[in-house]
C-alpha cells in the first residue's frame, strides 16, 4: 500500500493513510471497497461489484486525495459493504444482507453472522476507536455517496450533495449553509436521515462527543478523476471552515 503523506496501517478489513494531528480534522469511509475476500462467494453476477449496492462510489478516491493534497488523514473500510456492512449496528439484519436494492445476494443466505462480525465488523471499529483516541479530531468527516436513484423506487434524489446527522447537529447547521454557498442542492438529512442509519458516527462520534460531519455526494458527480479533485477539494475547504468554527 502507498503512503499518502505519512504513517500508513493495513489490514483486511481498513486501510489508514495519512498521519493525524490532534485537534485537526480526519476522514472515515465506511463503504469505500468492493473487495470480496477470495473464500467468500456471494454468488452474484460481477457487475454488481462495481454497482452502489456494493460499494459506495468515488468515496475512496476522493479519501487518498484528502490524505494526499489536503492533509485529512483517512480510516478507509478495505471490504465490501456485502459482505458485511460497516455502518450497521451488530444486531441489524442488514448486516450481511440476503438482499440489496432488489438484487439477491445468494451467497450471504445462512452465512455465519459471528464469524462475519469477528473477521470484519469488530476489528475495523476497534481499530478506528484507538485512532479517533489517539489524535481525539476537532471534526471527523463522515463519507459516503448515493445514487440519483433507487432501482426499486422512481423517486428521483436531486440533491447532489447530502449532510447527515443524528443527535448532534454542530457541523450540520456550519456546513449545510457553506455548500449551498458554493451553489450546491443541499439535502438536509437527505437522501436519507442520519437518525435512522448512522451507526459508525452514533458510535465514535455522538456516542464520545466529537463533532463531525456526515456527507453523502450523488454518485454521477463521482465517477472522475475531475469529479473526486473537485469534490476533495469542496470538502477540505468546507471540513477546513467547519473545524475552525467549532475551536
Amino acid at each position: 500500500m502507498v503512503d499518502h503523506g505519512g504513517a500508513a496501517a493495513v489490514s483486511e478489513v481498513f486501510r489508514q493513510i495519512g498521519t493525524p494531528q490532534r485537534g485537526g480534522i480526519v476522514c472515515v469511509v465506511d463503504h469505500a471497497s468492493n473487495r470480496v475476500p477470495a473464500d467468500i462467494t456471494l454468488g452474484i453476477p460481477a457487475h454488481l461489484l462495481h454497482e452502489h449496492i456494493a460499494v459506495d462510489i468515488g468515496t475512496e478516491a476522493i479519501a487518498e486525495l484528502l490524505a494526499r493534497d489536503h492533509a485529512i488523514p483517512a480510516h478507509i473500510a478495505a471490504v465490501s459493504r456485502l459482505v458485511c456492512d460497516l455502518n450497521r449496528e451488530e444486531t441489524a439484519p442488514g448486516l450481511v444482507p440476503e438482499a440489496s436494492d432488489g438484487h439477491p445476494i445468494p451467497g450471504n443466505v445462512g452465512a455465519d453472522r459471528e464469524a462475519r462480525l469477528d473477521r470484519f465488523h469488530r476489528p475495523y471499529h476497534t481499530a478506528l476507536a484507538q485512532w479517533l483516541t489517539a489524535s481525539e479530531p476537532t471534526l471527523i468527516l463522515s463519507l459516503h455517496s448515493f445514487t440519483p436513484r433507487l432501482e426499486t423506487s422512481d423517486a428521483a434524489r436531486p440533491w447532489h450533495v447530502g449532510v447527515l446527522y443524528n443527535q448532534d447537529e454542530r457541523a450540520a447547521r456550519i456546513a449545510i449553509p457553506l455548500l449551498e454557498a458554493q451553489g450546491l442542492n443541499v439535502g438536509d438529512n437527505l437522501p436519507y436521515s442520519g437518525r435512522d442509519l448512522n451507526y459508525t458516527m452514533n458510535r465514535h462520534a455522538e456516542g464520545e462527543g466529537r463533532p463531525y460531519l456526515g456527507v453523502e455526494l450523488r454518485q454521477d458527480l463521482t465517477q472522475t478523476p475531475a469529479d473526486h479533485s473537485r469534490w476533495a477539494a469542496i470538502l477540505a475547504d468546507i471540513a477546513q471552515r467547519v473545524a475552525s468554527a467549532l475551536r
